[in-house]
């Protein structure tokens, strides 16, 4: 044993096992904080392992000394102590051995041809990343020699992060070529002494408790004091609820030019490349995500902060950096604040990640890494005269990762002048099209930072020319359409069309075109003498009747808007929307009148009236109005924020545009009949009167009673011989539930709100087409759609209709990339006037189009969030107050509300966020079950927690769950999110908080989770995490319980099954297997099992 090992005893780790057991070794040195981080983190599995993987292709062209070479690498093994090195079973001491015969095998491919060639090559460089190091047994280093021809050779060399950094490449490569060239020359290698990593590893132990390591601390605490961020990069698919590891790479050049601009914009502003390419890279993140408070790791070498510049070795720390970007100040202005942080951070670069995540106070999420899922790291790529083989042309290049533990890591590597941005990137999140993109981005803002330095950081170009091309190209939407007409004349001219033919029927009641058209005029002519006229605001009050389709379309001819007044709602809102709009007229029916609040308006009753309005004038013709396209059509009052309703003021040629669109696509034509489904207050009725009417098609309305019954809603479509309806989804599935088995010609729309995947499904196989259509109110009725297939694919909003455009965009009204989320905003011929009376209101939601060059052009702020999609379909994410923070996580809840409805107990589910009492935000989970009562519904609450949790991380799955028999609905069938009830003070689901374990085995898991956890009592359902455990604890407790019950439990199951009382099943259902297999094995066949 050697004096350096003796003197060494006093401060080693004292390990069970023996050292020695793998060959004589020359000492132990104790592991440093950040190799034990690497070792715990490879205790996930053989993905988390590979991750670590570190290799690098040598290309030799010239004659080569395959002998050299291999003892050169063997020397080169002997010269540096961590490439000998293994790592204890505990993960806390190095074992380093005296001595390593390295294998070196040579792999021969010249008699193939080059594309043969080629795939080997492909192969064995895949090979040496997905070939995972035992940390144990070693080695940590392996090389091997690929002969292409006599004269080109390639020399693989891999190894393990635990041993090794990007600090150790960059010595241990001039080293190999030194050696090399001297070795064939016959001559000896002329290369300083080489330093110890255990002399390095024994320092950074006897630093742990100084001055220096406690104010570095201090630092980094300080640094995260209060809310801590996470960045959440927009992702093409939703993050797993177990953190995953395959991973993928797109290499993207930065010109020459743009470096050196880059490099000259620092130096202006006294900054390093560094510091400016991350500044860069912040912004970057913040335009991407639109989060103000960001962090990016940082990689800091330990070798040049020790002065240890030959060291090879795992030196390296993570620094996680943290910022603030403010969008409004100018990217000059950024980049000096970033300096003396950056430099900062560098100064107290000896502190590891791992320490600092302990010591905060970060939720668990064991789908993510937790504080820096993206890295930043800059690498000087070795100069060929850096790489000294003798007779030899040489190339380094770094062979890409197909396990990587960071969700986005890039790695800018310079070379010549030019930087090469190697983007590792997690698959299961990212498409390589999606990680194209965004280095295309990250180029365009690079290149604008340096154009203008001065511009605000949130108007810096982030698009590139081919996506805003592409974005163009989405929205060219332009067709032309009857522009100069009103609604009513549209109408008229398929009255000229198919006068005889039914145009509108009610129950046993019908109207043919010329009636109708007839009956129209008449009422038009009756109104103007009351003083109706272009823009005269128009009330109408009926029931779902040929009284109503008469009195709308009456209401158009005699040039004024109708206002839709539910006779469902209650009298005070009638009276307020009759009072904002200060209603001229009223048309309603006799039946209606005595419910009608006081009004100032005419009152009209269509039924009681009718002869006096008949005697007007014979209809042949309608009245001579002046009405224009321009004029209203209609108003049609939404909920409002501040519990008033709020007007929409929609003009007849915004409606003419959609009309005429729809009857393209989805399609209506003359042999088609609509049944009518919706409230006249719902603008989609707007479309359910006047489509049909315009096409010659035939309208049939049913009573809002047969509406509301899908018994009778069946036999209603039956007898109409429906082949068009659109209603919403709560309408849609009504008909299912009521044993509605399809109509094999139906065209069927679904609108108003969100259609869920699993609905569509089950509508796809009813009818004869499945549309989506989406639109706000305030752009006339459907901005957007699209025909659904069976594909599983998420529903979106499809494209935009004709003469529409869709702009996604972030706070400051910059177009954001394809597959980023941001604001939906509108655009186009839909465009409403604006809310009536409200002009703030319509100044701060109806803004001017900085898209187009119509100077009057405006856009509609929907408040909906959404995103393009790569084959440009809209994917709407749900309100933007409906994204929500909870205890630091961003959550949407309508990812929440689609797995609920997953589940087969559940019938419809709405999750809200509450705050009942301060400062105590929950997530709340609402329900209507499929069976049962609501009572007998709470017992599958714990099971519904399970089956969430099989998707969702933790964080997602809600506190409280309610039940309730329906969801209470808005009078236009959505669903009112403000009257779901306040949670009950007991949760029922619960019958105590505490579970005493119920087995003896369930006993000695608790008894392990006190010890480790330091809780005294543990039920059998409390979750681990919840209780405050984390990776390092999890590894204790699962090493424990291996020896508690002799099974290989893998570390990812405490993951996957965080309770007592599932992991108590999982080992049980494994010792069943065991003995099984040991009944009809021999001794000597017996395996352990691994769980």
């Amino acid at each position: 044993m050697s004096s350096l090992l003796k003197n060494q005893q006093s401060i080693e780790t004292t390990v069970d096992f023996d050292p020695f057991a793998e060959g004589e070794l020359l000492l132990t040195a104790p592991a440093t904080e950040s190799q034990t981080e690497i070792w715990a983190s490879v205790q996930m599995g053989s993905d988390a392992n590979c991750a670590y993987n570190e290799s690098q292709t040598l290309r030799l062209r010239g004659v080569l000394a395959v002998e050299s070479l291999r003892s050169a690498l063997q020397q080169l093994v002997l010269r540096h102590e961590a490439l000998r090195t293994t790592i204890s079973p505990d993960g806390t001491t190095l074992c380093i051995a005296e001595s390593l015969v390295l294998e070196v095998p040579e792999i021969d491919l010249s008699g193939l041809n080059v594309a043969e060639r080629e795939t080997k090559v492909a192969q064995l460089r895949l090979a040496a990343v997905e070939l995972p190091f035992n940390l144990e047994h070693g080695p940590l280093f392996r090389s091997q020699i690929v002969k292409l021809d006599p004269e080109e050779h390639l020399v693989i060399i891999t190894a393990h992060h635990i041993i090794c950094d990007g600090w150790s490449w960059a010595v241990m490569m001039p080293d190999l070529g030194n050696l090399y060239s001297a070795l064939k020359q016959g001559e000896i290698p002329d290369l300083a002494a080489p330093e110890r990593f255990s002399t390095y590893a024994i320092d950074r132990a006897d630093a742990v408790d100084d001055e220096e390591s406690i104010a570095t601390e201090a630092y980094w605490l300080e640094q995260f004091a209060g809310a801590i961020p996470l960045v959440d990069l927009p992702t093409d698919r939703p993050r797993p609820p177990l953190r995953t590891f395959n991973s993928a790479r797109e290499d993207w050049d930065l010109s020459p030019i743009l470096v050196a601009n880059l490099k000259q914009l620092g130096t202006k502003f006294s900054c390093s490349f560094m510091t400016t390419l991350l500044s860069g890279f912040e912004v970057w993140l913040y335009r991407l995500t639109g989060q103000e408070d960001l962090v990016v790791g940082v990689s800091a070498a330990g070798q040049a902060a020790s002065e240890l510049y030959n060291l090879v070795g795992h030196c390296v720390n993570l620094l996680p950096l943290r910022s603030q970007v403010d969008g409004t100040s100018s990217f000059s202005e950024y980049l000096q604040t970033r300096r003396l942080a950056v430099l900062d951070a560098y100064d107290r670069q000896q502190f590891t990640f791992g320490s600092l995540v302990q010591k905060l106070a970060i939720p668990r999420d064991a789908s993510r890494i937790p504080l820096a899922p993206v890295l930043l790291n800059i690498d000087r790529a070795l100069d060929t005269s850096q790489l000294p083989f003798d007779g030899l042309e040489v190339e380094l290049y770094s062979n890409p990762r197909t396990y990587e533990n960071f969700e986005l890591f890039v790695n800018a590597t310079e070379f010549a002048g030019k930087v090469t941005l190697e983007c590792q990137y997690n698959t299961n999140l990212f498409d390589a099209e999606t990680i194209q993109r965004r280095m295309a981005e990250l180029e365009t803002l690079l290149e604008g930072m340096v154009a203008d330095p001065d511009r605000s950081i949130s108007t810096l170009p982030l698009l590139p020319v081919s996506e805003q091309n592409l974005l163009a190209e989405w929205n060219q939407t332009g067709v032309s359409y009857s522009q100069a007409s009103c609604i009513h004349q549209l109408v008229e001219a398929q009255v000229d069309r198919t006068p005889d033919e039914i145009a509108v029927s009610f129950e046993n009641q019908h109207l043919t075109y010329r009636e109708l058209n007839q009956k129209a005029n008449q009422l038009a002519h009756y109104l103007c003498g009351l003083g109706v006229k272009p823009e005269t605001l128009v009330g109408i009050c009926c029931d779902r009747s040929l009284d109503m389709v008469l009195g709308v379309l009456g209401i158009l001819k005699a040039g004024g808007a109708y206002v839709p007044l539910d006779p469902a709602y209650p009298q005070e809102r009638i009276a307020f929307m009759a009072d904002d709009a200060r209603v001229h007229v009223l048309l309603t029916q006799s039946h209606l009148q005595a419910d009608l609040p006081p009004s100032s308006a005419q009152i009209v009753c269509l039924d009681r009236d009718w002869n006096a309005i008949s005697e007007v004038n014979n209809g042949s013709q309608p009245p001579i109005t002046g009405v224009t396209a321009a004029n209203l059509a209609y108003i049609i009052y939404t909920s409002g924020s501040t519990g008033k309703p709020k007007g929409v003021q929609i003009q007849h040629g915004s409606v003419v545009n959609l009309l005429e669109s729809i009857r393209h696509q989805p399609g209506l034509t003359d042999r088609d009949t609509l049944l009518s489904v919706t409230t006249l207050s719902f603008d989609i009725a707007s479309s359910e009167v006047f489509l049909p009417l315009i096409v010659g098609a035939r309208l049939v309305l049913v009573s809002r009673d047969v509406a509301a019954d899908g018994i009778q809603l069946i036999q209603a479509m039956e007898d109409a011989q429906a082949t068009f309806m659109q209603p919403t989804p709560a309408t849609w599935r009504l008909l299912l539930e009521s044993g509605w088995e399809g109509s094999p010609n139906l065209k069927m729309v679904s609108t108003g709100e969100a259609l869920p995947r699993d609905l569509a499904d089950r509508l796809l196989p009813k009818g004869k087409e499945l549309w989506n259509l989406y639109g706000p109110t305030e752009t006339t009725i459907w901005s957007a759609g699209y025909q659904l297939a069976a594909n599983g694919k998420p529903i979106t909003i499809g494209q935009p209709i004709a003469n529409t455009q869709l702009y996604i965009l972030d706070r400051h009204l910059q177009p954001v990339p394809i597959g980023v989320p941001g604001e939906l905003h509108i655009g186009g011929a839909g465009i409403a006037r604006g809310y009536l009376n409200r002009p703030e209101l319509t100044a701060e939601k109806f803004i001017p189009n900085p898209f187009s060059s119509d100077p009057d052009a405006r856009l509609y702020k929907t408040g909906d969030l959404a995103r393009w999609l790569p084959a440009g379909e809209v994917e709407c994410l749900g309100r933007i107050d409906y994204q929500v923070k909870v205890r630091g996580f961003r959550i949407e809840l309508g990812e929440i509300e689609a797995n609920l409805l997953k589940s087969d107990a559940i019938k419809e589910a709405i999750v809200i966020v509450r705050e009942d009492t301060p400062g105590e935000k929950v997530l709340v989970g609402y329900f209507v079950p499929a069976t049962g009562t609501v009572d007998t519904a709470y017992a599958v609450i714990p099971e519904l927690r399970q089956f969430l949790k099989a998707s969702l991380p933790d964080f997602m799955v809600p506190t409280i769950f309610m039940v309730v028999e329906a969801m209470p609905l808005t009078p236009n069938g959505k669903v009112d999110r403000q009257a779901l009830p306040k949670p009950d003070a007991v949760r029922r689901e619960l019958a105590a908080n505490y579970l005493a374990p119920r087995s003896e085995m369930e006993q000695e898991i608790a008894n392990i989770w006190a010890e480790v956890l330091k809780v005294e009592r543990i039920g059998i359902y409390d979750n681990f995490f919840e209780l405050g455990g984390y990776s390092l604890l999890a590894i204790q407790i699962v090493s424990r319980m291996r020896k508690a019950f002799s099974v290989e439990i893998l570390l990812p199951t405490l993951f996957e099954i965080p309770t007592i009382a599932d992991l108590a099943a999982r080992i049980e259902t494994l010792r069943w297997v065991l003995q099984e297999e040991q009944f009809s094995q021999t001794g000597s066949d017996y395996e352990e099992g691994e769980l």
